[in-house]
């Protein structure tokens, strides 16, 4: 969706596609311990797929393994008080095939501030 100040409007998928690409930063939002959890991370799209990289043995890619996640990347304007936010909703899944992990590579993802080994995980998601 996107506001023009007086209400939201609905965006083509492509809209919000183009829309996230053109931020290094959103946010997953997931469920840890039963209770909603929200981590800043860096992203990329690949083919209408969002993807994060995540520690293997850490808590996100755990979390999110498999589950049905959230993912919200925003740009606001302070001076012109306008801007916009895209949250897609849909399954992740980890990628642990090694030449997908390869090609994934190329994306030229920069790892977050607390990985180690890295795993890459995917999701197609409807905005």
């Amino acid at each position: 969706m996107h506001s023009d100040g007086s209400a939201l409007q609905r965006l083509s998928r492509y809209e919000c596609l183009t829309l996230m690409a053109s931020v290094p930063v959103g946010r997953i939002i997931y469920t840890w311990r039963a209770l909603p959890a929200v981590d800043l991370v860096n992203f990329a799209l690949d083919e209408g797929d969002i993807v994060i990289r995540t520690d293997g043995g850490g808590k996100l890619a755990a979390a999110t393994r498999g589950a049905v996640v959230a993912f919200e990347a925003d740009q606001v304007d302070l001076a012109d008080q306008s801007g916009w936010s895209v949250t897609a909703i849909g399954p992740s899944r980890e990628v642990a095939d090694p030449g997908e992990l390869a090609r994934l590579r190329t994306l030229g993802l920069s790892r977050g501030p607390r990985e180690n080994e890295t795993t890459s995980s995917a999701s197609r998601r409807s905005c």
